[in-house]
């Protein structure tokens, strides 16, 4: 078995402290369109709002928390106290770093798929210093605020149907990266199940011959971002 157990990716996230237009602080808004993600929090408090198949909800977070949310729901996350931080626990991991967040930005962004491309890309882009990389994650953040504040007050009127316009763009936006996100399951997740099938059997037979394999992993230093909801100390924990 390689890659860190459950094919999963762990990452530590300093939320943003920069207000929004509803006089909140926090991040960018979005979903996962293939993979679960989990929250324990480390740091601070504040509170996650999420628009699902539940409608909207708000938690509070404190330190201690753990919660975990699955594919579609939109999650903001609110910094309280202004030192919120938590540890991230993704599922298949490859897949969330291969695109698989949809940001909730205004729907005639959201539709344009070359336009929609360079928001979400621009912290990213070549060249630039790490306060044009903030200034440029923060017009990011403020895009998906705004398309979120307006969804959060359909699904407040209409319910959870209010959310389908969004699923729908969501798909369409990651439709053409499935194949290389097959790939990365195939190679991560499904096999560390199918490796411990294998294990079980042998083990049923009083088999060890996989424990004369065992050996440490080490993940090294983590990656610096500026990712969606805050600043992102991430490793790759692929196999």
């Amino acid at each position: 078995m390689s890659g860190f157990p459950g094919g999963t990716a762990v990452s530590i996230v300093t939320v943003y402290d920069w207000p929004t237009i509803d006089d909140q602080a926090g991040g960018s808004p979005h979903l996962h369109t293939a993979s679960t993600e989990g929250y324990v929090v480390t740091r601070g408090t504040g509170a996650v709002e999420t628009l699902s198949g539940d409608g909207f909800e708000r938690r509070e977070l404190a330190r201690g928390t753990v919660l975990w949310f699955t594919p579609g729901t939109v999650h903001r996350l609110i910094n309280g106290s202004g030192d919120l931080e938590l540890t991230v626990v993704m599922q298949n991991a490859g897949i969330p770093e291969a695109g698989d967040a949809v940001l909730t930005y205004p729907f005639a962004t959201l539709n344009d798929p070359e336009a929609y491309a360079a928001v979400t890309a621009a912290p990213a882009a070549p060249g630039l210093s790490e306060d044009e990389r903030g200034e440029a994650a923060r017009r990011r953040r403020d895009l998906a605020v705004e398309g979120y504040l307006e969804l959060r007050e359909r699904v407040e009127a209409e319910g959870a149907k209010a959310m389908e316009p969004l699923w729908s763009a969501a798909a369409s936006l990651v439709s053409e990266r499935v194949d290389t996100w097959r790939k990365l399951w195939e190679n991560g997740p499904k096999a560390q199940v199918e490796t411990t099938g294998g294990h079980l059997t042998a083990l049923a037979q009083a088999d060890p011959a996989h424990l004369c394999d065992a050996h440490v992993s080490d993940a090294g230093n983590p990656a610096h971002r500026w990712g969606m909801c805050g600043r992102l100390e991430a490793w790759d924990l692929r196999p």
